[in-house]
């Protein structure tokens, strides 16, 4: 039943998470790039991701931006709202998961915490964090966006890495040096770990 309203209880389907892994032919896992602006996250995760649909699997990727546009287009960038955003989305992915889809998020996620919570709601073995790791000024030489001239012109808050703190995984599963790594080099490394895990199979 729900911690919030007894009335409401779980329903349990009869296509399980187990029979649609066996569908698919591989396993459902969520895979969560974390790292400042800039470093890679979403360009690794749709790289991966292309990979894994050439491959066969059934994918789906969960992009930051993206998701503001829609599930969390009402949040801010505050710290309330980024804690939020990101229990939006472990939520989402927890369902995807089940659903046996292999998740890619691509997310800044700041915070040790939210992604803690996230990986709490997960089975063990489920969630995969992944460090896009690559120095601020690399991040902000690249600045795809220009975010990071118009945070330290003052005309964006609360900006991750200028005006607000990103705190490094300390033990992520897959670290990445998106500094001096090809992307090429980044998704092999990913679709290495994917593999050794038995989670795809050897091509």
């Amino acid at each position: 039943m729900s911690e919030n309203n007894p009335d409401i209880i779980w329903h349990h389907a009869t296509v399980t998470r187990d029979r649609r892994q066996l569908h698919n032919q591989h396993k459902s896992v969520v895979l969560w790039f974390t790292g400042l602006s800039g470093s890679g996250k979403s360009t690794l995760a749709h790289s991966v991701e292309e990979q894994l649909y050439q491959r066969g699997c059934n994918t789906f990727v969960l992009d930051g931006d993206n998701v503001r546009h829609g599930l969390c287009a009402d949040l801010s960038f505050s710290d309330a709202d980024r804690t939020e955003n990101i229990r939006r989305i472990g939520e989402v992915a927890k369902l995807m998961l089940e659903a046996g889809v292999i998740t890619l998020t691509a997310f800044i996620s700041p915070f040790r915490e939210d992604r803690a919570k996230v990986r709490s709601l997960m089975p063990h073995g489920d969630f995969l964090e992944i460090y896009c790791h690559c120095s601020l000024e690399t991040c902000e030489s690249r600045d795809p966006k220009g975010l990071y001239k118009k945070a330290r012109e003052g005309k964006i808050k609360d900006f991750t890495g200028i005006s607000s703190p990103y705190e490094e995984p300390q033990k992520p599963e897959i670290d990445i040096n998106t500094d001096t790594l090809s992307l090429e080099e980044s998704t092999d490394k990913v679709l290495a770990e994917l593999q050794a895990r038995g989670i795809i199979l050897l091509r």
